[in-house]
């Protein structure tokens, strides 16, 4: 891969890498030192690319697979990352998304293409771009790619040597990563051991560790029969793939590279990207940035959205109808979900453009406790995933998947659940940089519920 000048690409009209700077663009920070940006930019342009074009076009082919009823996607990881992260909290965070995994898959027998918001989720929109503190008005917290979030002057001002940081916390998450999926602590040998104490203590974890026991003695009895990991590298890799939020536009330019193999253009900051529900306006940069690149793509859908405007938006960002190309994320809530999402599946499927259809059964349904916390409440993820599979059964679509947030360390951030989280418990460990997270339990418990909706669904 190389960068190359921003010209227009072929077939891809009056688009190149820097075409959005010519649109409104929405949710970006203010960056006072322009000379700066541009050093950080420039260097950033300089360094090796995070992610492969090969790797994001066997992603699509996956994603075509859901696109065609024959796959389920799970897409899960931080609300927003920290550049703190330590590299245990890294590898539990990613043994809670395989183990879901594997109850999905060896539940639902339907095979999972797995995809972190990991890697590059280091910026966040914001409500409001301010935030006061008694007296004291400043810039709101934008995730650890743009600024701190200690409230002082200092900290919440946009650094543009951030952007540097934030692809050097990507490229050690991946490294990690890679080393946990290809070098054996994804073997499925170890499927047992996953199940850390505070996850092993719970009921959704006695039932994940009776299953566990199930797949170990299939792989004995493999075994005994001559069926080696040799023969079948699956049973000891994983396909895990990396996304996150494309907000931050100069940092997603930066990264982008024309592939020397097929001549198109790739964001090489990770395998996947999505833009987020108040940056998919028609006009705006971020739907203009995401359709030249050849990445599979995400978007999300909230209550608001009309047919018309989804149509519109995949006819933008997937004109030749590529299947696996282009993912549609609702969030609508949990009381809206099962009227606002048959009408937009009904006018997809009537127009032929082959999308994956997934839930995200979070941001729709946030509320703020007593105590003045965000949280969410289990139940209500659940209700929402729940609307989202009917609604498809209703419409004789796919419901392909589902896209959460969570933490494989042991927080107290959303109520409910089986150990059923009380408001009072959420001082306990209410550890997230934003939004709240399900933890390793609730995750565990949520993959069990969603595998038996998946499997009446088949």
């Amino acid at each position: 891969m190389s960068v190359g000048i921003h010209t227009p690409v072929a077939g891809i009209d009056n688009w190149s890498p820097s075409s959005w700077r010519d649109r409104p663009a929405l949710h970006q920070p203010y960056w006072p030192d322009k000379a700066e940006l541009e050093q950080a930019t420039k260097a950033l342009e300089d360094l090796p690319p995070l992610v492969f074009a090969g790797e994001s076009r066997s992603l699509m082919s996956h994603l075509g697979r859901v696109a065609n009823g024959e796959a389920f996607l799970l897409q899960a990881g931080d609300c927003a990352e920290s550049f703190d992260s330590s590299a245990d909290s890294i590898r539990d965070k990613l043994r809670v998304i395989l183990q879901m995994a594997i109850v999905l898959t060896y539940s639902s027998g339907v095979p999972l293409v797995k995809v972190g918001r990991i890697a590059g989720q280091f910026a966040k929109p914001r409500s409001s771009p301010t935030e006061t503190k008694g007296a004291v008005e400043l810039t709101s917290f934008l995730g650890h790619m743009v600024n701190d979030i200690g409230f002082s002057e200092a900290e919440r001002l946009p650094d543009p040597r951030r952007l540097l940081t934030a692809y050097h916390r990507a490229a050690s998450t991946l490294n990690l990563l890679r080393a946990f999926t290809r070098g054996g602590y994804a073997d499925l040998s170890r499927v047992a051991s996953w199940n850390r104490q505070f996850v092993a203590t719970s009921p959704a974890g006695r039932r994940y560790a009776r299953m566990a026991e199930d797949i170990d003695r299939a792989l004995r009895f493999m075994t005994a029969c001559g069926v080696t990991n040799i023969n079948t590298p699956q049973l000891h890799e994983v396909e895990f793939y990396t996304s996150h939020e494309a907000l931050v536009l100069d940092y997603e330019e930066a990264l982008t590279r024309e592939d020397s193999t097929s001549g198109g253009w790739y964001d090489c900051s990770a395998h996947m990207l999505w833009i987020g529900e108040r940056t998919r306006q028609l006009d705006g940069a971020h739907v203009e940035f995401l359709r030249g690149v050849r990445n599979p793509l995400g978007c999300k859908v909230g209550p608001t959205a009309a047919a018309e405007e989804i149509l519109a938006l995949c006819e933008t960002l997937n004109p030749q109808r590529v299947p696996g190309r282009l993912t549609l994320i609702t969030r609508m809530g949990a009381d809206k979900v099962e009227t606002l999402l048959p009408p937009l599946l009904r006018a997809v499927r009537d127009s032929g453009h082959p999308v994956a259809w997934a839930c995200d059964p979070m941001h729709g349904n946030t509320y703020t406790s007593e105590s003045g916390r965000k949280t969410r409440h289990f139940d209500h993820v659940l209700a929402e995933i729940s609307g989202f599979f009917a609604a498809h059964a209703a419409c004789g679509t796919w419901p392909g998947g589902v896209h959460v947030e969570l933490t494989g360390d042991a927080v107290t951030e959303c109520v409910g659940g089986a150990d059923d989280i009380s408001h009072e418990d959420l001082e306990q460990a209410f550890e997230t940089l934003c939004d709240p997270r399900l933890n390793g339990r609730q995750s565990v418990d949520l993959a069990f519920r969603v595998a038996e909706m998946l499997s009446d669904s088949r």
